[in-house]
């Protein structure tokens, strides 16, 4: 399925090149506070394809509301031999901690994030600048609503943005790509080198330049980088999920690690009461609610492709099997189970909306012009009688204009000075028990 970003590696060295995996130490720039120090050669920068339609956005838990059977993810389980594993929920959440940390730390220092300025040396900005602009060119072709929300954004922090949002559809492209069919797990281990080097200040072409920047300026983790790629490499090797668990763990990889990916450079209104923790929460609660809605989108386009990305004991209990879906009927049993999947999606919505506001403010618009959007592919599944085997449920450009002023309205409402969103508590109970 078109989700985050993944490709395939082929034995033929021009599929390399044309993602630039080959040698990635062709701009050795040292570190990372001396990438404009070394960019004052004219050299020509490589860049890369971007075709494929890109699917991912940002954390949360799982579970449903009363009427429902699903089961309630614990954050402690036992495998088959009675041993205590930890559960998807958990060891996403201690990347979450990590990255709040993280931004936690420079609020402490600062007051808020900062961003650092830029180093002003003779022949390099003009290159380190054609580099964002690029970037912002690919957000805006492939991602016009996102793209016009950033406007309201500060310089840096726009830029910052196009350069995270081009990293990631790049990384989509390996896997869902026009060259996906050549993509191995070596290609992917290679991506993730590349990505250590431009954390490095050592970036490989001039998309790559902008991220190195993105990262030198902004308290972002490499984590969330990496967990997108691991990401790329379950699709390699999986095509059937088990349970909401083993599905939760593979939106994080690919659409939650957005969120963290964004929220350093977003960046936390001053005016804001909740804690750090909370708005990252919120952040991947996003991500999880967008992979949700790509994966109930798409379900006769992945079964197609030979993939199921719906959880198979929610199916059993449904009455329903892999059989079912791969014939693209819908009956009263597809129906019941869609309405199901769809309540669960919007209930990381909600978690997510919470967040929201606690962003700075010219942070908001873009990021609620997505939510907004996003939800609106759950409805119109349901007006589609829950066909989501032959009929792609899409949000109209009416829609579309329409939800742009309300999604800035919406942007206006400022942080409650007696926020209670701000313990995990909270969260973890409203999405995993059941009502």
């Amino acid at each position: 399925m078109s989700v985050a970003l993944l490709w395939v590696v082929s034995p033929n060295t021009e599929v390399f090149n044309f993602f630039g995996i080959l040698d990635s130490s062709r701009f050795a720039l040292g570190n990372r506070s001396s990438i404009r120090a070394k960019m004052g050669r004219k050299e020509k920068w490589k860049s890369c394809s971007l075709s494929t339609d890109v699917k991912y956005s940002s954390v949360g838990s799982s579970g449903l509301g009363s009427e429902t059977k699903f089961p309630v993810l614990s954050r402690v389980v036992a495998n088959p031999v009675g041993e205590i594993a930890v559960s998807s929920e958990q060891k996403v959440y201690d990347v979450v901690l990590k990255q709040a940390a993280l931004v936690k730390k420079q609020l402490n220092s600062n007051g808020d994030l900062d961003v650092k300025p830029d180093i002003v040396l003779p022949g390099n900005l003009s290159l380190l600048s054609d580099a964002y602009d690029r970037c912002g060119e690919v957000c805006a072709e492939y991602a016009k609503t996102f793209y016009l929300g950033t406007l309201l954004m500060t310089p840096e922090r726009r830029r910052a943005i196009w350069a995270i949002y081009v990293w990631c559809r790049r990384t989509d492209e390996l896997v869902d790509g026009p060259n996906a069919s050549h993509i191995t797990p070596t290609a992917l281990d290679r991506w993730e080198s590349r990505l250590e080097d431009l954390f490095q200040g050592r970036p490989f072409d001039m998309l790559d330049a902008a991220l190195s920047d993105t990262v030198n300026k902004f308290p972002v983790d490499i984590q969330p980088f990496k967990d997108m790629i691991e990401g790329m490499r379950m699709d390699l090797r999986k095509s059937i999920y088990q349970n909401f668990d083993e599905l939760y763990l593979y939106c994080y990889y690919v659409a939650g690690t957005v969120g963290l990916m964004s929220v350093p450079v977003m960046g936390i209104s001053p005016e804001s009461q909740a804690t750090t923790e909370s708005v990252y929460n919120a952040a991947l609660a996003l991500g999880i609610a967008n992979q949700l809605t790509n994966i109930l989108r798409d379900v006769g386009e992945d079964a197609r492709r030979g993939r199921i990305y719906l959880p198979q004991d929610e199916l059993a209990q449904a009455g329903l099997s892999d059989s079912d879906i791969y014939a693209g009927k819908v009956t009263d049993k597809w129906r019941s189970f869609m309405k199901n999947q769809i309540k669960r999606a919007r209930m990381f919505f909600d978690e997510a909306e919470k967040g929201v506001t606690e962003l700075s403010e010219a942070s908001r618009w873009p990021v609620w012009a997505s939510l907004l959007l996003y939800r609106q592919i759950l409805d119109e599944i349901e007006a589609n009688d829950y066909n989501n085997f032959t009929r792609r449920a899409y949000v109209s450009k009416a829609k579309k204009v329409l939800a742009l002023p309300i999604a800035y309205t919406k942007s206006l409402i400022r942080p409650s000075r007696t926020s209670s969103y701000s313990t995990r508590a909270q969260k973890t109970d409203s999405l995993t028990s059941k009502v």
